[in-house]
């Protein structure tokens, strides 16, 4: 590994963006090195014993050797290569590698509307910062990406890179989803309940109905089917009648009514009413844009 690191100008056009990226780069840090080097700003230098607060959030991966991490919102822990840190703004925290071991470390700062969003929706949680993702390629590559735009700042970087973050943030959590859904059996189960509700979305089914056949109880069905897709079942089930709803709307001219009897929904009125509080418009109002697009 090669130190490099960048601290990034950023525009008011960057910053209409949604997501700017303020600075990035990758440190390898020997067993005996004084931590952080000195070279950074002052804003960013740190001690373990002085701690330290930040106007940004940063990404960091540690992707070799291990250390500690703490923050006000967790408390001190070991953290091993393969593990991502995420920094929060306004927090005080403190990390340092280990004084045996040294560590690798990528980072990104960002700030923005967008990853405040990810905070605000609960995708990113000041009491869970450390994730442990192992050593994923796709991760390593995307720092690498972002390091390399930064070497040129070639007109139009700052958006480019500032969507390799959120692309970052995406592997991340989907690669844990993934971790957390390991058991071969589990993934079985969940892939039968989506073939089962594609297949009776035309007929009068539950999710209980679901668990039913695939004879596993219904509670523990629920938990391990929202902690897979993201979605309860009884969601998923409703999601799967809109979209076909919407084909229905988009492509003939059945009446409402009819696609409503056809999808099993208890009346005209409710299907509507659900159906607008899914897309945002009434069901007459999707077929006449539907139509106006084709």
């Amino acid at each position: 590994m090669v130190n490099y690191y960048k601290y990034l100008p950023v525009s008011k056009e960057d910053e209409s963006w949604g997501l700017s990226v303020l600075n990035t780069g990758c440190t390898h840090i020997e067993a005996t090195n004084i931590y952080p080097f000195k070279s950074h700003p002052a804003h960013h230098n740190f001690n373990w014993n002085s701690w330290r607060i930040l106007q940004e959030y940063q990404i960091i991966y540690i992707t070799n050797g291990k250390g500690v991490f703490e923050s006000e919102n967790f408390k001190q822990t070991v953290v091993n290569a393969g593990t991502v840190i995420v920094l929060f703004p306004n927090e005080r925290h403190r990390y340092k590698p280990d004084s045996q071991t040294g560590w690798d470390e990528y980072w990104v700062g960002v700030r923005g509307n967008v990853i405040d969003n990810l905070l605000d929706s609960g995708y990113l949680k000041r009491e869970n910062p450390c994730l442990y993702i192992g050593f994923n390629e796709d991760v390593f590559n995307i720092y690498n990406c972002i390091i390399e735009k930064t070497k040129l700042e070639r007109p139009g970087y700052q958006p480019l890179i500032s969507g390799a973050v959120l692309h970052l943030l995406g592997t991340c959590h989907a690669t844990i989803k993934q971790n957390a859904t390991e058991n071969k059996e589990e993934e079985i189960i969940i892939n039968k309940a989506r073939l089962l509700f594609r297949s009776n979305i035309n007929n009068p089914y539950s999710p209980e109905k679901a668990a039913e056949e695939l004879n596993v109880g219904y509670s523990w069905f629920r938990k391990l089917f929202k902690n897979y897709t993201g979605l309860s079942p009884g969601q998923y089930y409703l999601q799967l009648k809109i979209e076909k709803a919407k084909e229905l709307l988009s492509n003939t001219d059945a009446p409402i009514k009819e696609i409503s009897f056809d999808l099993n929904f208890d009346s005209n009125f409710y299907f509507s009413k659900i159906f607008k509080e899914k897309t945002g418009i009434k069901p007459t109002d999707y077929r006449k844009g539907s139509k106006n697009i084709l």
